[in-house]
């Protein structure tokens, strides 16, 4: 073993080599990102969001449950506990962790142990002596082994900080994942409850063409009315009952829709009853006050893209690392003998320190490369950052249009619906008192039972539009990008 002082002078000449290398690294030119940021916070909101009323607050985690369907509730639980898509979601998120625990083992010293036992015949002819030389003999190995990278430069380190990154990203879009699956369950059930609305007004206008084609029959009957009339009634019917059947497909398709989304089977779609949605006046018709700023944390799409970047950064970090020295120390103790009967004697022993240093100096460009790669990827994630930052934006401002835009709509086909029931009203007593022919009822009726379902459509609107806005608002979710 050499003295402590031969040890330590060794250990200088190591690190005097080191550092006269260190200036023949190799050459990491100018590489360095290009894109920057957006600063959300000078984001111009326009008026859509700026004038849409008092601030309110952020959107709860469960905001759906302000719709007061407790079956919408169930199918939502459901649907977070069996999607199958969601939970491939969960799947990457708990890879993320193991790789993050395979980088952070990097970071950490490494200790092996081994043994060996090999029967050998020796030459006669070579280095080993009598009385081996020519004989069996058995050669029996022992160590504990360490090592341990003394990651100067942090390359190790910025790999760790990278996956645990990772994590967050994987993290933030299965939250992402969590967020469309429960609006995408919302405005199914909202269409389910339309396509029922739709039903009954068919359904009604049907029952009074029957009515009206009964007592047209009667007119006939007592020479009041000619056959022309009775077959115009009776020609409508047919397209009713066609529009009926069309609307009952709607309703089937969108309870298998439903069962998907919960993970079921389109047997589990057919228990679904219909829907009975209120929401609140004024619930979820203005926007927080915080915008745009608070919507960078509270939206899980923009938060995995920050995640992004700052794994693109630690990852750039870690490409500038591999330009410098890379320095490890290894040590190893254990016995070592030909045979086993002083196999564990203190003469058997060996051990040993064996550091090590590889300094890249000339490697045709792959390291500046490498960097390259890495710093375009940075890139490409703030663009990315950015991109989401302004679609997040316009998916608020625009679901705010659209609920102002609501409004106006439902006073208007209010009106057109009461005039609507009025002229069919009218029309029918004058047919009754022989004043009309069938015809008039008949555009009446279909003009009625156009206005019932524009006023449907409406009201599914301003239900589609308030999951719409907490949708864009990020669903009451919440990411730490810390």
């Amino acid at each position: 073993m050499p003295s402590s002082r031969s040890a330590r002078n060794y250990s200088a000449a190591m690190l005097a080599c080191a550092l006269a290398l260190l200036a023949g690294c190799a050459d990491m030119g100018h590489v360095q990102p290009r894109a920057v940021a957006l600063n959300s916070a000078e984001l111009n909101p326009g008026k859509a969001i700026a004038g849409a009323g008092a601030p309110v607050a952020w959107p709860e985690e469960r905001w759906w449950e302000a719709l007061h369907d407790a079956q919408l509730d169930r199918l939502v639980a459901a649907a977070l506990d069996d999607n199958p898509s969601l939970r491939a979601t969960l799947a990457r998120v708990r890879q993320a962790e193991a790789l993050a625990g395979v980088a952070r083992a990097g970071t950490l010293p490494r200790v092996d142990a081994g043994a060996s036992a090999d029967r050998e015949l020796y030459s006669r002819h070579s280095t080993v002596p009598a009385p081996l030389a020519g004989n069996y003999a058995w050669k029996n190995t022992a160590t504990l082994s360490g090592s341990y990278d003394l990651d100067l430069w942090g390359r190790n380190r910025d790999a760790l900080a990278a996956a645990l990154d990772e994590v967050h990203l994987a993290a933030a879009e299965s939250q992402m994942a969590r967020l469309t699956l429960e609006t995408a369950v919302v405005r199914s059930y909202i269409q389910l409850s339309l396509a029922y609305a739709l039903q009954d007004s068919v359904a009604q206008n049907l029952a009074q063409r029957q009515r009206i084609l009964e007592i047209t029959r009667r007119r006939q009957a007592a020479g009041l009315a000619t056959e022309l009339e009775v077959a115009n009634i009776e020609t409508t019917l047919p397209a009713g009952r066609r529009e009926q059947e069309q609307i009952g497909e709607t309703i089937a398709l969108l309870r298998n829709q439903l069962a998907a989304l919960i993970g079921k089977g389109p047997g589990d779609g057919d228990a679904i009853a219909r829907p009975m949605l209120t929401l609140d006046a004024g619930h979820g018709d203005t926007v927080p006050a915080s915008l745009p700023a608070e919507l960078v944390g509270r939206r899980p799409d923009i938060a995995a893209q920050r995640w992004r970047i700052e794994a693109a950064n630690a990852r750039i970090a870690g490409a500038k690392a591999e330009f410098y020295p890379n320095i490890n120390l290894a040590a190893f103790v254990g016995f070592q003998s030909l045979g086993f009967a002083k196999f564990l004697d203190s003469g058997s022993a060996v051990r040993g320190v064996t550091p090590a240093i590889s300094l890249p100096i000339f490697d045709g460009g792959r390291l500046r490369s490498q960097l390259g790669n890495q710093t375009a990827l940075y890139d490409g994630a703030v663009e990315q950052y950015n991109a989401s930052v302004v679609q997040a934006m316009s998916e608020v401002a625009n679901a705010v249009v659209r609920i102002d835009s609501v409004k106006q709509q439902d006073r208007l086909a209010q009106r057109a619906l009461d005039a609507a029931r009025r002229q069919q009203r009218l029309a029918e007593r004058a047919y009754q008192a022989g004043m009309t022919d069938s015809l008039n009822v008949i555009n009446a009726q279909l003009t009625l039972l156009n206005e019932q379902q524009q006023m449907a459509q409406v009201a599914s609107k301003q239900l589609d539009n308030f999951a719409l806005l907490m949708a864009a608002l990020g669903g009451g979710i919440k990411l730490d990008l810390h």
